[in-house]
């Protein structure tokens, strides 16, 4: 969407539609209560794209159709009625919710992290899991924390080709808020070797950090600094380490999309066609898209005035469940207040009120 904003819709128009097809899925939105049979009806139903809006964005590691899907990252973009920038907030994937019955997964209600609703809903049978279909219940799921009836729009990003189109643009600019060590990766972007005795054990506590060697570290910079498709990716994503946690990994992924869209949108892409076009492939393997009705085009067209720079990273407070061990995460009972002034199209005010919603670095 935002690759054809801000002035250059009408050098993209040819080259989205040719991609529209590519990543479109409007089954992600369908309304859980619905049949497969009835999904297609569901999806055309089409309103006009006004008030102001939720988009539901998903991250998922890269998976085959014989593997459940997890929400990994969980991130809604509410942009006012006056289109002129948005607010980004993170649903913390271990928060402890109720999952709804799904008729068409075959699962019941069930209390555990939200992350796992996407794997739930994803079931189809005969070892066989749809991210498409478990997104719906993800959705379902999500609207009922946060109180949104009904998404504007979703997208399912798989992080593997999320990783190419970081790469067609030429990588990424970010401020590197924290000093932060990769669980997962040494300095040359290679996987860290397991310890011995974890090799093959993926399960017990003593090996839940089961590398060892070399560390990639990415230090804390005042300037945005340029990083590859793989640095930014593994830097998003790490959550362990003596001063981080969750919250500060999804303040990392906030900052990454606000990172990405601004680099989207930059002169670097838009005036260069084979740049342009090696994104937009990348997209295509990466995406998939519901605009409840409207295309990927009319969304860039109702979005093009918005404000990339100042989009707004919002931090929504939390703290543990502990009963003897580890259950998820709760919020922490202001959040509720939040939820309220998103539903009355006044986050603006409200996070005048209360400033320590918003992320210091934006």
């Amino acid at each position: 969407m935002l690759v054809t904003g801000g002035g250059t819709l009408v050098a993209g128009q040819a080259l989205v539609a040719k991609y529209t097809d590519a990543v479109t899925d409007e089954s992600l939105l369908a309304p859980i209560q619905a049949q497969p049979a009835q999904a297609a009806e569901v999806a055309e139903v089409k309103s006009d794209i006004d008030g102001s809006v939720n988009i539901l964005l998903v991250g998922i590691d890269p998976r085959d159709d014989q593997t459940a899907p997890l929400a990994d990252s969980i991130v809604i973009a509410h942009i006012p009625r006056d289109r002129h920038t948005a607010y980004l907030f993170s649903i913390p994937r271990d928060l402890r919710v109720d999952i709804p019955a799904f008729k068409a997964s075959g699962t019941g209600a069930d209390r555990t992290k939200i992350n796992a609703a996407m794997a739930y809903g994803s079931r189809l049978g005969d070892g066989k899991f749809s991210p498409a279909q478990g997104f719906q219940l993800l959705a379902a799921t999500v609207g009922n924390v946060t109180g949104i009836k009904r998404f504007d729009a979703g997208a399912i990003v798989n992080f593997g080709g999320f990783k190419k189109i970081v790469e067609a643009m030429g990588g990424v600019e970010m401020v590197i808020d924290m000093d932060v060590k990769s669980e997962h990766l040494g300095p040359d972007g290679k996987t860290r070797e397991r310890i011995a005795r974890c090799r093959n054990d993926h399960t017990s506590a003593s090996c839940a950090h089961p590398y060892t060697g070399p560390q990639k570290f990415y230090k804390k910079s005042d300037k945005p600094v340029r990083m590859q498709a793989w640095e930014a990716l593994d830097y998003v994503r790490q959550r362990y380490g003596a001063d981080m946690d969750d919250y500060d990994r999804q303040r990392h992924q906030q900052q990454f999309i606000k990172a990405m869209a601004k680099q989207a949108m930059s002169r670097d892409v838009v005036t260069d066609p084979g740049k342009l076009l090696a994104v937009m492939d990348a997209a295509g393997g990466s995406l998939t898209f519901s605009g409840n009705g409207h295309t990927v085009l009319e969304w860039a067209m109702e979005l093009k005035s918005l404000n990339v720079d100042d989009m707004i990273t919002v931090k929504l407070p939390g703290v543990g469940i502990n009963e003897g061990r580890y259950l998820g995460e709760q919020f922490e009972p202001e959040v509720a207040d939040f939820f309220k002034a998103l539903a009355e199209d006044r986050v603006p005010g409200f996070l005048l009120d209360h400033p320590t919603f918003i992320n210091e670095t934006n």
